[in-house]
């Protein structure tokens, strides 16, 4: 049986029969059963198999993300990169985190670096309130949330670096993403691709959006497998 445990919440992957069993052995209040996340604010189509209550506290990497599994979603598979990209951040940067969510790297970040401003940007109204709950649970007052579209927001600051945690048409956003970028400045942008494309698609798609300013593949980052034969890729990308 598969399953993955966050907060005081166990989210089954399958049906399990003795589910007072299950709830003592992993002490949690709730049991659910998440079928998939939908749509461009990433709200989960659930059940609730055991108990009620749907919102938890999750404490990963030295920060707490109050959260609600019926309205917001959380993916366990980045719990590395959420660090990573907090380690990258240097002192007195400015950062945009497009498709901030519930601060999933806005609040790493706030916890882990020194940067002057991050710049968090959700349109989904339930994730937005707990990045304001997560910004005041983890003390972290250089974060500045923002309720609405990226495509829309974005073109109102500029950065030092930028965050694109989004996998799914995340390249419609290169292009606003780029004209907020400080010269010398990097993106994080993630996609789903075929393994057969990872060298090739994500970058030129960065190239594109970046026209005649130059870019830097710094890095391909591996998170994990989407699907047969296609891989969830992070691309660290310096453009000048």
């Amino acid at each position: 049986m598969k399953y993955k445990k966050i907060g005081d919440i166990l989210i089954l992957n399958e049906d399990y029969e003795n589910l007072d069993e299950l709830a003592i052995k992993h002490n949690v209040k709730t049991i659910m059963k998440i079928d998939h996340i939908q749509g461009t604010k990433r709200e989960p189509v659930y059940n609730i198999l055991y108990g009620c209550e749907t919102e938890t506290i999750n404490k990963e990497n030295k920060c707490l993300f109050k959260l609600d599994l019926a309205k917001v979603m959380w993916s366990k598979g980045n719990v590395n990169e959420r660090l990573r990209i907090a380690k990258l951040v240097g002192d007195g940067e400015t950062v945009i985190d497009m498709f901030a969510g519930i601060g999933y790297f806005s609040i790493p970040i706030g916890v882990h670096s020194n940067a002057k401003k991050v710049i968090s940007i959700e349109i989904n109204p339930n994730s937005h309130h707990y990045l304001c709950e997560n910004i005041k649970l983890n003390k972290c007052d250089n974060i500045m949330p923002v309720l609405g579209d990226c495509l829309v927001e974005t073109p109102n600051y500029k950065a030092d670096r930028i965050l694109m945690g989004y996998v799914k048409t995340t390249h419609h956003y290169l292009k606003a993403a780029v004209e907020s970028l400080n010269r010398g400045g990097v993106i994080h942008y993630h996609e789903t691709v075929p393994e057969k494309l990872i060298e090739t698609r994500p970058i030129s798609r960065i190239r594109q959006a970046a026209g005649d300013r130059d870019v830097e593949l710094l890095k391909i980052n591996k998170i994990k497998k989407y699907a047969p034969g296609v891989e969830h890729v992070v691309i660290d990308a310096l453009i000048d």
